[in-house]
């Protein structure tokens, strides 16, 4: 849109200056004429994205770039991605499902085999008494989150986080114009589950969003914790959102998925995703159990967003739920060896750090440096060419703290390590 302005300088006497003549009809010929576009201020995003943001992350990748071009190492602990590749098996299902022109649309839900295929895993590996109409498939756990705040959340609606927490979860709250409410994981397991949990709930509190194991703390929920948190959504009658990106990274207990324990399974929405345990993060593929009418909800947004996931994908999903348990299992036990290497060796540093039971990141306190992990991180980038996350990032109870990710070459935790050394903390 256009706004035209015209400037009236033919209504001021050239001789007398101080003479004004109001300007007239008759003046139009002698009008100044100045365009202006007002896209900026007449259009706007929708409300909803006001407090959407984005990764800060992806800053952090993108110093790391600038670095590489100038041709310095980096040493990168800042991502979320294993390290290995993707397994022969899954790729040669999608190889084949391209050469048997598996290539149609498929139903938005998702292939019926690989549903199938994902009830019978969620009864067998999970205990959720899932069946083929409580599966779907999504675009990465990503998408499945997204339809799981949608369908539950509502404008004020608030959702209890244990914190720190996965950053962009506020981001899917906020889109529903709900509000987050933290929930300090070491308060809870120093006063008690459903205590504490009673002490951040509100009228207005409508869901649980249950992460274990947990990023970035590397958490993983006992059986009893989990209990009391199902408890608790019971007798306050809340939804649970889970996130089970991690569950086959474990290395300490054991998982618990809470859809399975008594009366949970329909107020439960329970969402997994192939990227990690397969190491199929660019394949972008996911699935979702939930009981009605939460799948309703499910369907729509999935249906009136990607409208599902890739035929082919999905049989490639197949072939990857069709590898035998003990390759996991030596899966986990490479990361496990690079767990105990870099929180050994950050500790030797001089760092305080825990042992994660789960996932593959590492949090080590940055008292030994400061508080401010922005600040802490900038030194190590600048100074060891060490790229981590500020603890900050997901959210104040992270502050004080780093993650450096263990999904890399034992080499790169080896040399990191070593320039942390020569930095002389």
């Amino acid at each position: 849109m256009l706004v035209v302005l015209a400037l009236f300088y033919s209504s001021i006497d050239a001789v007398n200056p101080s003479r004004y003549n109001p300007p007239s009809i008759h003046t139009f010929s002698h009008i100044g004429v100045i365009t202006l576009t007002t896209t900026q201020t007449l259009f706007r995003l929708a409300t909803r994205l006001d407090e959407v943001g984005f990764s800060d992350i992806v800053n952090i990748r993108n110093r790391v770039m600038n670095l590489r071009a100038a041709g310095e190492t980096v040493y990168q602990f800042e991502g979320g991605e294993p390290y290995l590749e993707t397994p022969d098996s899954i790729k040669q299902a999608m190889t084949a499902a391209l050469q048997e022109n598996k290539t149609r649309y498929a139903p938005s839900s998702g292939i019926p085999i690989l549903r199938e295929a994902i009830a019978e895993k969620l009864r067998r590996k999970n205990s959720i008494p899932a069946g083929i109409e409580d599966v779907i498939v999504v675009n990465g756990g990503m998408q499945g989150l997204f339809g799981a705040f949608q369908s539950v959340v509502n404008p004020g609606d608030e959702v209890l986080l244990f914190s720190p927490y996965w950053t962009p979860i506020k981001d899917l709250v906020a889109h529903c114009r709900g509000r987050i409410v933290l929930v300090p994981v070491t308060e809870a397991r120093k006063r008690g589950f459903r205590e504490t949990l009673g002490r951040y709930t509100t009228d207005r509190t409508k869901a649980i969003y249950y992460n274990t194991p947990q990023n970035p703390p590397g958490v993983v929920l006992t059986q009893d914790e989990a209990e009391f948190v199902a408890q608790f959504s019971r007798d306050r009658e809340l939804v649970v959102i889970a996130d089970e990106a991690y569950e086959d990274l474990l290395y300490d207990g054991a998982h618990v998925s809470i859809a399975s324990l008594p009366g949970m399974f329909e107020r439960t929405i329970t969402c997994f995703t192939l990227s990690k345990s397969y190491a199929m993060t660019g394949w972008r593929l996911g699935y979702v159990a939930a009981n009605e009418p939460w799948m309703t909800g499910l369907r729509k947004t999935t249906l009136y967003s990607s409208n599902g996931v890739s035929t082919p994908t999905q049989w490639a999903g197949l072939a990857a739920l069709q590898i035998k348990a003990d390759v996991l299992t030596s899966h986990c036990e490479e990361y496990r060896k690079r767990r105990d290497l870099l929180v050994n060796g950050l500790r030797e540093i001089g760092f305080e750090c825990e042992m994660p039971a789960g996932a593959f990141y590492a949090f080590p306190s940055i008292a030994c440096l400061g508080h401010d992990s922005r600040a802490v991180a900038e030194l190590l980038l600048d100074r060891a060419h060490v790229a981590t996350v500020p603890g900050v990032v997901f959210g104040p109870d992270g502050e004080g703290h780093l993650r450096f990710s263990f999904s890399t070459p034992i080499e790169t935790i080896e040399a990191g390590l070593e320039s942390l050394k020569r930095m002389k903390l």
